[in-house]
């Protein structure tokens, strides 16, 4: 005969599903993650207004090392950006890619959705590192960022857009925008694909790095600081001319590209 359920929880459960030793560690984790995203507001708004571009770049990329290492992720690298103008085109995991790639090529200035620069702390991170925002729901705001991305390649800068337009699970690319695609074909620049990963000892895509629905930031935080042996490969693909191209053509080739790339790791 089939007993009564235990209707006491167990001390797993009450601890929200984190082993008390693994949720102090998480909670060390934040607290020093928070601490550091502070740290990070006041060399934007004491030290940045008298830094150079070169000394911004530099900044920018020992603190997004600095917050993938506090998180307690492994940043894994293959392959090396070009130098010089380039648009980086990448798959869309997290809000974490914005560092992952910053770990590795701090001059990329990155086009996000106007949301983001609302969220508390990051915001202004986010937008001391030159984002250009996109306001998705005015459909004429596409063209001004067009022009915006297109001008600053021209003028020799790296600009990252994830052409997904939103996150996805990891397992599979959601379609790609050409929209914005057009500023490289305009400004003579190569594209660089990059292929995204995140993954633990027991995933090969892990669920600790989704940021999906109605995730807050709050909780992919928490996620992150609660994972275990949390790994993000960054995949740099080799740079492509794309001169001429049409623009629908090479949003189905670059998805293609980055799908191949993640699915032979």
């Amino acid at each position: 005969m089939q007993g009564q359920p235990d209707s006491t929880p167990s001390p797993l459960a009450a601890s929200g599903g984190v082993a008390p030793p693994r949720r102090l560690r998480a909670l060390w984790r934040l607290a020093r993650t928070v601490l550091h995203g502070l740290h990070g507001l006041l060399i934007v708004l004491l030290r940045f207004p008298g830094l150079g571009p070169v000394q911004r770049q530099v900044r920018i990329g020992w603190w997004s090392r600095k917050l993938l290492r506090l998180l307690g992720l492994q940043l894994r690298t293959h392959g090396t950006f070009r130098p010089g103008a380039k648009l980086i085109v990448a798959n869309h995991v997290s809000w974490l890619d914005i560092a992952a790639i910053h770990a590795l090529c701090p001059q990329a200035r990155f086009v996000s959705k106007a949301e983001v620069k609302q969220w508390p702390l990051v915001g202004r991170l986010v937008d001391g590192a030159g984002t250009l925002y996109l306001q998705r729901e005015r459909a004429r705001d596409a063209m001004r960022v067009l022009h915006a991305i297109t001008q600053a390649l021209q003028q020799g800068d790296t600009v990252a857009v994830f052409p997904e337009g939103t996150t996805g699970a990891g397992h599979e690319l959601l379609p790609f925008h050409a929209n914005l695609l057009q500023a490289v074909i305009a400004s003579g620049a190569p594209v660089q694909p990059v292929a995204l990963r995140y993954s633990d000892p027991l995933h090969a895509v892990s669920p600790a790095a989704r940021f999906v629905g109605d995730t807050t930031l709050g909780q992919s935080l928490w996620r992150l600081a609660c994972a275990q042996g949390l790994a993000v490969d960054v995949q740099v693909l080799p740079p492509q001319s794309v001169a001429h191209a049409d623009r629908r053509a090479l949003a189905v080739q670059l998805r293609e590209t980055i799908a191949e790339a993640l699915q032979a790791r």
